[in-house]
């Protein structure tokens, strides 16, 4: 059994990336499971095999403790961290071979607080794996980008699992918006030239200094472009996610 967590900023298309790989997944015969650990989700694009409002409820905890929405979601989980080993046991019981888990949409929630790497880590004993989604649309101002580049290397910091990364909903770029994005992952001169040419005065010393870090930490973010709408990518990030867990095997024999 492999774990992956799907994390990004809220609208990043955690849920529906989620929906859309797990039935990639099935259609090519894998046995795949999907765990909702969003307490506060309305509506979800798939059926959770295990699911977060089963053992927290943000409406009772608003009632019972008048709390606003957002305090209530920050009770709900830390509270979720209570039921860790009840969760641990329900997806063994489901003995899927590949578990996709949907975090909270408001990525703080889970990335930033300490219940967030305490549950990652005790969700059973069996080898992870983050999926952290970069936005297509919001990281195509180079600016943007590196925001969410620190992000992403802030999520690293905190679960230091591996970590791949996705441009998610790319369908909603041009394919030479996607290329240039993608350019910018994979070659620093490229990001800092069109730092230089779109940004200026603060944030163009700010970004050039904070992509200068990151790459000199030695930290790699290479995009794999996707989209949960058509389907593009699922195959590429399949088969990163392979390398990383499997050796490059498929997770069910």
């Amino acid at each position: 059994m492999f774990l992956v967590f799907i994390i990004g900023t809220a609208g990043s298309g955690k849920s529906a990336l989620t929906a859309a790989f797990s039935e990639w997944l099935k259609m090519s015969k894998q046995d795949v499971a999907i765990v909702n650990l969003d307490p506060g989700a309305l509506t979800l694009p798939y059926t959770p095999d295990i699911d977060a409002r089963d053992y927290v409820s943000v409406e009772r905890l608003m009632d019972e403790y008048g709390l606003g929405p957002n305090g209530a979601l920050i009770m709900a989980a830390d509270l979720l961290a209570e039921d860790v080993e009840n969760i641990s046991k329900e997806i063994e019981d489901l003995k899927s071979d590949i578990v996709l888990v949907d975090t909270p949409g408001q990525m703080e929630l889970f990335a930033f607080r300490a219940s967030g790497p305490y549950i990652a880590s005790e969700l059973t004993r069996e080898p992870k794996a983050i999926v952290y989604l970069f936005d297509a649309v919001f990281s195509l101002n180079p600016l943007n980008y590196v925001s969410n580049l620190f992000l992403s290397a802030a999520v690293y910091n905190r679960f230091l699992l591996p970590q791949l990364h996705v441009l998610s909903k790319c369908d909603l770029l041009s394919e030479e918006d996607v290329n240039k994005i993608v350019d910018w992952s994979a070659n620093p001169n490229a990001l800092e030239n069109a730092i230089e040419q779109k940004l200026e005065g603060t944030k163009r010393l700010l970004s050039r200094n904070m992509m200068k870090a990151i790459h000199q930490l030695g930290l790699k973010f290479l995009l794999i472009p996707a989209s949960a709408k058509t389907n593009e990518g699922m195959v590429n990030l399949n088969m990163a996610l392979e390398r990383i867990l499997t050796g490059g095997d498929k997770y069910t024999y």
